[in-house]
Parts: structure tokens; sequence; C-alpha cells
């Protein structure tokens, strides 16, 4: 069923991004790629995108996306401020449209009790009027470590293709 989810919405995704001629790209941490494989899957997905980055590590999401150390060591890599910077870093690397940014605990150990296991925070990153405008999310999801993946791969995959309609 999940799997089924998934491909709907990666080909309803890009069906937009073809409609609109927009291109994707995105920062993935805890769900290390699935978002690029799921857009990836589809026949014709080099039309929209380029590029995507697995920035597992503070190092990685310092370096490739220009995240900067003081908002990781103040903030923490699951935090709103850091998904914030990871989809705009991704976004004028990729020199893409839109960009989605994930970071999150999916277990099964490394939460907390401010950040309990199956928190996951989401930035999205688009073009309005020549700058970069950024929405963010969090959400806990439940289960195993499989399962907080799929979930936020899913929600991603459905806020994105929410924000390119919307714009």
């Amino acid at each position: 069923m999940d799997e089924k989810i998934l491909n709907q919405l990666s080909i309803e995704l890009g069906k937009r991004l073809k409609q609109k001629k927009l291109s994707v790209t995105c920062a993935e941490s805890c769900t290390g790629g699935w978002i690029a494989k799921m857009i990836t899957d589809i026949v014709g997905s080099s039309a929209y995108f380029n590029r995507g980055f697995v920035t597992y590590s503070n190092d990685a999401k310092h370096e490739m996306l220009g995240v900067s150390l003081a908002s990781l060591a103040q903030f923490g890599a699951v935090s709103e401020q850091v998904v914030k910077e990871m989809a705009a870093g991704a976004l004028k690397v990729a020199k893409a449209n839109f960009a989605v940014a994930v970071s999150g605990i999916a277990g099964p150990d490394g939460g907390s009790e401010e950040k309990p296991i199956g928190t996951v925070w989401f930035g999205f990153a688009f073009h309005v009027d020549g700058s970069i405008q950024t929405v963010t999310y969090r959400q806990y999801f439940a289960g195993d470590r499989n399962a907080v993946r799929l979930q936020a791969v899913i929600f991603s995959l459905k806020t994105l293709l929410e924000e390119i309609i919307k714009n």
C-alpha cells in the first residue's frame, strides 16, 4: 500500500513539474536519499531533477549546503533553523525552483525529552520575486525506524506537491 502511495505521489509530482517547467531538489538527512530515489524512479525525471543531497552528518550539512555551524551548535541538526538553511542551500546549489529538506530522529535511539524519536523537521524552499521563501513543518511519526522514514518521505512528497500547486 505505501509503495503504491509513494509511486502515485512521485508520478503526480513529476507531471506537475513538467507542466510548469519547474525543477526540484532535495536535502536529506534521516531519509537517506529515499526522496531522491522516489523522484528518480519516474521515467523522464531528468527533465525536472538535476541533483539531490544526502547530508547525514553536520559536516555534510555545513560543507555541501552552507548550513551555519552556529545554527547546528545552537539548535541541533533536527531543528527548524537547520532545515530552513538546508532547503535554501540546496535550492541555491542545485539552481532548482523548489527544494525539500528533511532532518529527524528515526530511532531506535537518539531521542530526548525535547526531541523524541519520531520527531522530523521539514523545510520547503522556493523562489518568490527574486528571493528565497521557506516554509517549515515539524511532525511526529510513530513506529520503528523504517516507519518513521517512510512517513517522512510521504509527507515530503505530498507537501512538495501542495507547494508546487500553490505557487
